[in-house]
């Protein structure tokens, strides 16, 4: 958490009025998994600053938000790999997410349509959540 925290502090002054300030967490900070406490514990964190941040930054209408991706598909996390068919049984959709689909909701995030969107935590995890 200290990382967040250094990085997002030192990349304010950089950061214009308007602007978007997107942290990226984890399901793990709703869903707890075994073995995984302070991980989960780290995670809910990242969501917490976003809500606070936001407030905080209001001011200067930089909104800040959190992406909380599933499990999603990538070298250190393959869809194929062995503890993939236990996740997929937690996920309502039945899959892995794409990479391809995280880009997209920070994208929009990003972007003009989400003028109105801050302290959020977007869930991307194919229901695992709901």
């Amino acid at each position: 958490m200290k990382g967040l925290h250094v990085g997002t502090r030192a990349a304010l002054p950089h950061i214009n009025d308007g602007g978007r300030i997107i942290l990226i967490g984890s399901i793990s900070g709703e869903l707890a998994f075994p073995a995984t406490a302070v991980y989960s514990a780290t995670k809910a964190a990242v969501a917490a600053f976003a809500r606070g941040w936001a407030k905080d930054l209001a001011s200067r209408n930089i909104l800040v938000n959190a992406v909380q991706p599933g499990p999603i598909d990538t070298d250190m996390n393959p869809a194929d790999g062995d503890f993939a068919q236990q996740m997929i049984g937690f996920i309502p959709l039945g899959r892995y997410g794409k990479v391809e689909e995280i880009a997209g909701a920070v994208s929009f995030l990003a972007g003009p349509d989400a003028s109105y969107i801050t302290g959020a935590t977007l869930n991307i995890d194919g229901g695992a959540a709901a």
